[in-house]
């Protein structure tokens, strides 16, 4: 995209740079999440965290091409709720991709179509990710029959001074 840098219109810098921030809040709580869980949930969350790396180094690189300065990731974020349990981590995972793909929902509107579409990718794959961490099925859609339930496991708590974390 630097090649295009010239064609961007001025506000898909500001939209480049809300996506931005939303990665580094995004990377800040998977840090988080990744030292406090464990077994499939902690696969899960790592997958999520380097997801967000290379967002957030792309993002950067556009802004870089785009003449502007990346913004810097805060110290701290301020997190809606702090996970007790592994229901609790798959809740703020679900939260944290739900916020990214609102940010990203305004880069879809770039003048550039190389950032809409890469936009529109970066919602595509928070949607999904957020998906795989609700522990249950979606509801069907009217008319349609609800799925079975799939069987759940038990969700605990491991010591934290025993090498574990959230579990499920």
């Amino acid at each position: 995209m630097s090649g295009r840098a010239a064609l961007w219109a001025p506000g898909d810098l500001d939209k480049l740079h809300k996506a931005l921030v939303a990665e580094h809040a995004a990377l800040f709580a998977y840090g988080l999440l990744g030292a406090r869980t464990s077994g499939a949930l902690r696969t899960r969350v790592v997958d999520a965290f380097e997801s967000h790396r290379a967002r957030r180094d792309q993002l950067r690189s556009y802004i870089v091409a785009k003449g502007g300065k990346p913004a810097e990731a805060d110290a701290s974020y301020a997190l809606p709720f702090f996970p007790s349990d592994a229901r609790r981590a798959a809740e703020l995972a679900v939260h944290l991709e739900n916020g990214v793909t609102a940010a990203y929902l305004e880069l879809v509107a770039a003048q550039d179509v190389s950032l809409r579409r890469y936009a529109a990718q970066a919602m595509q794959d928070a949607v999904l990710r957020a998906y795989r961490f609700r522990p249950a099925q979606p509801p069907a859609f009217p008319g349609m029959p609800a799925p079975a339930p799939a069987p759940t496991s038990a969700a605990t708590a491991s010591p934290s001074g025993a090498g574990g974390g959230l579990t499920e």
